[in-house]
């Protein structure tokens, strides 16, 4: 398995007026998770999209199971699964800094063709830079 740690701090902003993590910002945490991920591998999103590629997130789920708070330091993990074709799965996880299960969850972005605005497979620079490392 290709798996990212990556570490975030709550930012008041973020919460609500309890201090509890607004639901929809986990999503931006999978995202955060997702784009370390990629530079682990030398690579980024707007390298991507210089190269002719978007990755549109197409399925999104997110499973609540705690309640992350304002100034928690967060551990998203971020797991590939298996190789990409014409898409990309990746799965999470959050936990806080007493290694509590916040969430879990899991994308899939699609490759697409930016000149054709079509779906295409993973860029060959990509499954190659995957191939040195065993899923």
């Amino acid at each position: 398995m290709k798996i990212n740690e990556t570490k975030i701090r709550v930012r008041y902003g973020e919460t609500d007026q309890m201090g509890v993590v607004y639901h929809a910002n986990y999503a931006v945490y999978f995202e955060v998770g997702r784009t370390e991920w990629l530079r682990q591998y030398g690579l980024s999103y707007s390298g991507m999209e210089e190269g002719g590629i978007m990755l549109p997130v197409v399925s999104l789920s997110i499973n609540y199971k705690n309640s992350a708070r304002y100034d928690d330091v967060l551990k998203v993990k971020t797991t590939l699964k298996k190789m990409p074709t014409a898409s990309i799965e990746f799965h999470y996880e959050i936990h806080n800094q007493l290694d509590v299960l916040l969430a879990t969850g899991h994308t899939i972005l699609a490759f697409i063709d930016m000149e054709k605005n079509r779906p295409t497979r993973c860029p060959k620079y990509l499954l190659d830079k995957l191939q040195n490392y065993s899923l």
